[in-house]
């Protein structure tokens, strides 16, 4: 029943993380917030659970409060619903116009969402509470354990089967309708279901986006989570020559077709070329149309490549001399060893998140000084390198950038404007040799920087987050993450009866979980740097842990150990390691050894505390209340992880640190019951 419980669970929450950014936009600032919102309910339900475990019942029918919105959010205006913040110009941001009104109005209607998101979870979590105290302590956090092990491996096989939110609510509603047993469970499940079904409309889904395509009179627009994306353009002779054309239209069509022809056209040595962020095949139809012998096309979304080889007009990927790999970009120049005439950055930026454990993007980490230092080294001699983005946030994005390749490739790049794709900038950076054609640049209008290196902060792989502004006050932020700091105190405050003799909250506990969710955060984002931050990387690396902590309690339970002092030196020093380990470093080894090295630095902090949490739960007097509280951690872990938006991802592991150090002095002070006691044989009462 206990693992049963977390397997609901587990996929409830990950399906809800990608239904609500992909429904209402908005949550896609927030990745984590659904992650935080069901720790928050977890912990409080755990709590709770105890006393009210018939709280389970409660689970499906306030699902149904969160997916009715959810499900018409087209119909409801909440899909564009504006972010009230401008600090992250990404997803319409930065078009808030600082009305106060909006400001309350989108916020109001993001905490009340949030809000039920708890209170799902708040009732989801209330078995574990019953169940946990009719026990011994360690095997029901065993069951707990594999449950969630299992929730990660049945959401994987969905991700590998692009599957959408039908089965992701089946797979988080069903076993919420077992353990009602009741016909309304059923219903109420087979209802989710069906509104899942209703919002896919005619999209499909891959492992990162939902995507749809829609007709018009010029091309067909490609959209993903609810964002214009792409577009699939036919720019053949052919077609620039039909008569139908109207002249603005064909004048339009011929713009567009320079803007993909550039980077293949601005250099005499066309031999060989890599696309990344290929898409649906523009670039690469401007490649072929340019006649390179060889062209890669690399690009993260395999269904958004099939859907180039099906539905583009020029059928790209039909042609003999494109070979097609799907994968991350900065993946792949860290596994490729050869060097291309023109390495073309397409216009490559995200719009999904890379995990539902940190704030980064997919391109996060391609557009850093290091991401375009590794494109660099790609670059045959005599060739070029092409990166084209749109500048539309404004001129300090475009110098960013410009600041950005200088500091990557040690050569200032030459910067061409087009109005096309709201202001698009393509940087050209050519190879010693190179010699580009004077005339294709003629054509273009150059612009150029006005900022000196010192006034601009550049992303790196500590800090890779391209979009945020400089020098804008994050109120939308502070606002949120104060509504949950608020949420969670008076819910902590009344579940674990803080201020009534003391109640059963468990400070070291607490602060245990909220370190844990830092340390993940901080492998989950040094594993995507070394592998890519694709489904399958987070998916390994999600069950890679919960095997590990796995593993570690059946340790616990099978030597009987009890002192968790050692461990915790163990673990301070595993978490030093891995806050001062150089991680760039590991890339530059072959791939099998920099896998060993990057699981180790990783996995030697999850192990050391995945073997104390055990420990400790084992001797408290009231192991449910215990675990409760180490759920709770994870709020406070995710909320200090926005830090690292300010310090720099490495902060994270100093900041695990700082929260080990005091869960150890909380442990040394409150001189907890003796360690002598068998773990198996320490009951739990209710």
């Amino acid at each position: 029943m206990i693992g049963l419980t977390t397997f609901g669970i587990l996929a409830l929450e990950l399906g809800l993380i990608r239904w609500t950014s992909s429904q209402v936009r908005v949550f896609a600032y927030f990745n984590n917030l659904v992650l935080i919102g069901s720790f928050l309910g977890m912990g409080v339900g755990v709590a709770l659970g105890r006393r009210w475990p018939g709280l389970v019942h409660a689970t499906l029918p306030l699902l149904l409060v969160v997916a009715l919105p959810l499900a018409f959010a087209e119909q409801l205006s909440l899909v564009q619903l504006k972010f009230p913040d401008q600090t992250v110009s990404l997803w319409g941001g930065a078009q808030f116009t600082g009305s106060k009104m909006l400001f309350l109005r989108s916020l109001a209607i993001f905490l009340a969402l949030f809000s039920a998101i708890v209170a799902v979870f708040v009732c989801a979590g209330a078995p574990l509470g019953y169940l946990f105290s009719r026990m011994p302590a360690l095997r029901a956090y065993t069951a707990d354990l594999w449950g969630s092990l299992l929730g990660v491996l049945a959401f994987a096989a969905a991700s590998w089967g692009e599957a959408g939110p039908p089965v992701w609510l089946a797979l988080g509603t069903l076993p919420f309708a077992w353990l009602a047993r009741t016909g309304m469970g059923w219903l109420l499940a087979a209802g989710l279901v069906w509104l899942g079904h209703f919002s896919v409309g005619s999209a499909v889904f891959s492992a990162y986006n939902r995507i749809e395509i829609t007709e018009t009179p010029l091309w067909l627009d490609l959209s993903v989570n609810r964002d214009f994306h792409q577009c699939l353009h036919d720019f053949s002779d052919g077609r620039l020559a039909n008569p139908a054309l109207s002249a603005d239209n064909r004048a339009f069509l011929q713009e567009f077709r320079d803007l993909y022809d550039l980077p293949f056209t601005v250099n005499r040595q066309r031999g060989t070329a890599v696309v990344v962020g290929a898409g649906t095949g523009n670039d690469v139809q401007a490649a072929v149309r340019n006649r390179y012998r060889s062209v890669v096309s690399v690009d993260i979304d395999g269904r958004i490549i099939d859907i180039g080889r099906t539905q583009h007009p020029e059928k790209p990927y039909a042609n003999a001399s494109v070979a097609v790999v799907v994968d991350d970009a900065r993946s792949f120049f860290g596994k490729s060893r050869e060097r291309y005439d023109v390495v073309c950055f397409g216009f490559l930026d995200s719009h999904a998140m890379s995990s539902a454990m940190s704030t980064l993007r997919l391109d996060n980490y391609v557009y850093t000084e290091d991401g375009i230092r590794s494109a660099w080294k790609r670059v045959a001699e005599g060739g070029h390198l092409s990166l084209a983005i749109s500048c539309a946030p404004g001129r300090w994005f475009f110098e960013r950038m410009y600041w950005t390749i200088v500091r990557a490739t040690g050569h200032e790049p030459i910067a061409l404007i087009s109005p096309l794709h709201g202001t698009t900038v393509t940087f050209l950076v050519p190879r010693e040799g190179a010699v580009l054609d004077g005339v294709e640049l003629a054509r273009r209008k150059v612009v150029a920087s006005i900022s000196s290196p010192g006034e601009v902060v550049s992303p790196t792989d500590d800090w890779p987050f391209l979009y945020i502004r400089p020098r804008v006050f994050p109120w939308g932020y502070v606002a949120v993450l104060a509504f949950i700091v608020i949420l969670a105190g008076v819910s902590v405050r009344y579940a674990f009866g803080l201020g009534r003799g003391g109640g059963t909250f468990d400070p070291p506990l607490f602060l245990m979980g909220a370190a844990f969710l830092l340390i993940e955060t901080r492998g989950v984002t040094s594993m995507s740097l070394l592998f890519g931050s694709t489904w399958v990387v987070n998916a390994v690396i999600f069950g890679g842990i919960l095997l590990m902590v796995l593993l570690a309690t059946v340790a616990v339970r099978r030597w009987q150990w009890t002192d968790p002092n050692g461990w915790f030196w163990a673990l301070f020093a595993a978490v030093v390691l891995l806050y001062f380990f150089p991680v760039s470093w590991l890339q530059t080894l072959p791939f099998a050894l920099r896998a060993v090295l990057a699981g180790m630095l990783t996995g030697l902090p999850v192990g050391c505390a995945g073997i104390i949490v055990p420990m400790l739960l084992a001797r408290s007097a009231q192991p449910a209340a215990s675990l409760g509280s180490n759920l709770l951690g994870a709020v406070l872990g995710g909320c200090l992880e926005y830090y690292s938006m300010v310090a720099g991802l490495k902060s994270t592991a100093l900041m695990a640190l700082t929260l080990y150090l005091l869960a150890f002095l909380f442990l040394k002070a409150k001189r907890r019951a003796p360690q002598s006691a068998p773990v198996e044989s320490v009951a739990v009462t209710a």
